[in-house]
């Protein structure tokens, strides 16, 4: 996913772009305009950040960055965007497209760039003082944020050319920037009384204090309580480099000797499967589920994540609305959460039913493997392995020798955006890098022309926090002149020295999906920062770089990429074949766990403002969390949540994130698997369609209805049976019924959340 810069600042920064102006038909800055805004006492920034890098692409100098620039560009960032946006406010002109909105956009450069760099490193290369500065520095942030979208001098001059939007003969991009302008402080609370506001500022810099140290209490959790082993004999089942690395990790933690195996951060961990004695697998299940929940009581986040949730409950109430989901959906795709809750309901029963049938199997197993036990969470992937095994006869260690690190991301990841996109790369050394382990690449477009820059960090380390994400370090612009610099961030363990890097196929996929956010960053191509690449909802962002797996088996680019390391042999088409039949099984768990992790933001997103207050105690989250997950009707002793809301960092971790909005990975999904089906139906991996879809989607940012832009790509609204049928919750033969969607976000004869999608069981 891109992770937003600054989510802190939401508006401020989605409203500061570059420093030049453009010209339209309906408002040229006149003289005056230009001799206010000139003669405005705007102070002038000092050190790195004051100015745009020389280096190519304007890309960071980490070289020249160091740990001190940081709180004071900071707090010079923001005294000349406050400064830019007074003279806005105040400019005795009448309001204008350009006086107004434009110059919005064209403020706050500075505190762009050190807000870019510094949130990309407290993600990907933190330090306790990057940490500290973070805690410091979000409150501020939050509370400069307000001071921009709550100022009613600005909004009366954003409101009065919205008003009159209709007559201004705007373009598609510019009415967008408007209207998106004028929403956007809207929700933000600029038609509050001057009493809400306040409260709502309250709200916000309480939120931004707590979000982020929720998210380093979740890190601080995952990265200081590896489950500890005393033998090595208890470790059978591991390879030989991962019990290197567990040693390696014990001595690093001061205890030499010992094996440490790290927490990743979600509720399963890799090692599960492999691992032979059971009371380890329970014990290092156990240590991941309880990491952050006080059963070590150095780790509990219970207390924060009621407040977060109770803050927002509180600010939804300010606006009038019933919850945070309702308020926070404003620009989804779904629009609200009836239409969220309906979709993700109507898997439940075939989901639920799939779960009991996947239990009875692995019993099954574990009594034939000789276990008198029926299986637990900390089985269940150990077991579904071995069933796996034996019916598609797939050995996960073998198909690792297949994929190189190296050549999936350059001869498949590459390869494919070339058969489509006409995209060719060229790895370069000379961009500094905010770490040894990054690898940077010249992106050239289909004509030859540079497109952008793309940095590729893969490793997973200590000071990285857990998953995968894109974002950019420059967006694409016409009215900057920018060309996108981005990044994509992985967790990949790192081979020992001198062995090869290899990678799991879940790893692959991870690479091709996080390189079609990529794509849809380099494709930009707006005049408008605020409107470029992934500025798009947040149930729609997911959907291109989900897409973009599907090249992963893809015959063509398979056969570039996929090769023994040793031998160079291609991958056979059987195991291939067997990969794809695989993808279905196990999803009882696989897709269970997300839709479980969907269903629980919603339902801590759904509480009323004297709901949330009450749940004021550990014991009372411990209690709202179980009956909520209970109330899903899914089998969750047996299948627990991707996270458990002590450590659920996409909902938590930030003042908006994912919350109410976990679900769009689900949502996009169903976009996806449309979508896949319609390039096959077309002719696959062909030029024209890769044209099609950059075109219609890739291109468009944010400029463009959600609904309209999928029908402009695929001819018609999405259809969600793809989706049952890619995770095996309907034949693909069969399946009754299954619906597309509406342009209102509704699926067709829904009308209750409990509808279903009928299902062949």
């Amino acid at each position: 996913m891109k992770a937003r810069i600054l989510a802190t600042t939401s508006i401020a920064l989605a409203l500061s772009a570059c420093a030049t102006t453009m010209e339209n038909d309906m408002a040229v800055a006149d003289t005056s305009d230009a001799e206010v805004m000139a003669g405005a006492d705007i102070p002038e920034g000092t050190g790195y950040f004051a100015s745009e890098s020389t280096l190519p692409f304007h890309a960071p100098d980490f070289r020249q960055i160091s740990e001190d620039d940081y709180v004071p560009a900071f707090e010079q960032g923001m005294a000349i965007h406050q400064a830019e946006v007074d003279a806005i406010a105040n400019n005795p002109a009448a309001p204008t497209f350009d006086n107004t909105i434009v110059a919005l956009e064209t403020s706050g450069r500075m505190l762009n760039r050190v807000a870019t760099v510094f949130f990309a490193l407290t993600g990907t290369n933190t330090t306790d003082r990057l940490d500290q500065i973070n805690t410091d520095i979000s409150p501020k942030l939050s509370a400069h944020s307000d001071s921009i979208s709550l100022n009613p001098a600005l909004f009366a001059r954003v409101q009065a050319l919205y008003d009159r939007r209709d007559t201004l003969g705007l373009d598609n991009e510019q009415a967008k920037l408007l209207e998106e302008t004028y929403k956007g402080m809207v929700h933000a609370g600029a038609k509050l009384t001057a009493q809400q506001r306040e409260q709502v500022k309250a709200i916000n810099t309480e939120l931004s204090t707590l979000t982020t140290e929720f998210g380093q209490d979740v890190r601080s959790a995952t990265n200081d309580q590896p489950l500890i082993v005393d033998t090595r004999e208890e470790l059978a089942g591991l390879s030989d480099g991962e019990i290197k690395a567990a040693a390696d990790l014990a001595a690093e933690k001061g205890m030499p000797g010992k094996f440490a195996i790290a927490l990743q951060n979600t509720t399963q961990q890799p090692l599960l499967p492999s691992l032979e004695n059971r009371d380890v697998r329970e014990r290092l299940f156990m240590r991941s589920i309880h990491r952050a929940d006080g059963t070590n009581p150095e780790y509990d986040t219970r207390v924060l994540l009621a407040k977060i949730a109770a803050l927002r409950a509180q600010k939804a109430a300010l606006f009038g609305e019933p919850d945070w989901a309702t308020y926070a959906m404003w620009d989804r795709m779904a629009k609200n959460p009836k239409t969220a809750l309906g979709f993700m309901n109507q898997m439940v029963p075939a989901l639920a039913a799939t779960q009991r049938r996947d239990a009875q199997m692995l019993d099954a197993a574990i009594k034939a493997d000789g276990g008198d036990y029926e299986v637990q969470p900390w089985d269940w992937y150990r077991y579904a392995n071995q069933v796996k095994a034996e019916r598609f006869d797939l050995d996960e260690n073998q198909v690792k020798q297949y994929f190189q690190l190296d050549k999936v991301l350059e001869d498949g990841v590459f390869f494919a955006a070339n058969k489509l996109y006409g995209l060719t790369f060229k790895r370069r050394t000379d961009i500094p890098t905010y770490h040894p382990d990054v690898w940077t690449y010249t992106v050239y477009d289909k004509d030859g022309s540079e497109l952008g820059l793309f940095y590729f960090d893969p490793f997973q380390r200590p000071s990285k926090r857990g998953g995968a994400w894109m974002s950019n370090f420059v967006e694409q612009s016409k009215l900057y002149g920018t060309k996108p610099v981005i990044y994509n961030v992985l967790n990949i363990p790192k081979a020992p020295d001198g062995q090869p890097q290899l990678v799991s196929f879940d790893n692959v996929n991870t690479m091709f999906h996080e390189f079609g956010h990529a794509l849809h960053g380099f494709f930009a191509n707006q005049t408008y920062p605020s409107m470029s690449g992934t500025a798009v909802a947040r149930d729609f962002v997911e959907y291109p770089s989900q897409v973009n797996e599907m090249w992963a088996t893809y015959p063509e680019v398979l056969e570039n990429y996929a090769k023994h390391y040793q031998t160079g042999a291609p991958i056979p088409p059987a195991m291939i074949d067997k990969i794809e039949a695989a993808a279905k099984f196990n999803q009882g768990y696989d897709f269970g766990e997300v839709v479980e992790a969907a269903l629980l933001d919603m339902k801590w997103h759904s509480l009323s403002a004297a709901q949330a207050k009450a749940i004021d105690t550990p014991e009372k989250v411990d209690a709202y969390e179980r009956k909520s997950l209970t109330d899903l009707g899914l089998e969750i002793d047996l299948v627990p949540p991707r996270y458990r809301s002590s450590y659920f960092n996409h909902i938590f971790s930030s003042p908006t994130g994912y919350s109410a909005g976990y679900y769009s990975y689900l949502w996009t999904a169903m976009l996806d698997r449309d979508s896949r089906q319609w390039f096959l139906d077309h002719g696959g991996l062909t030029r024209e369609n890769g044209q099609h879809f950059r075109d219609t989607v890739l291109s468009q940012g944010g400029t463009q209805d959600y609904f309209k832009m999928y029908e402009a790509f695929a001819g018609r609204n999405p259809d969600v049976k793809p989706l049952l049928e890619a995770h095996g919750l309907i034949p693909g033969d069969e399946g009754g019924d299954a619906t597309g969607t509406t342009s209102d976000g509704q699926l067709p004869g829904q009308t209750t959340a409990s509808a279903q999608t009928p299902v062949t069981k």
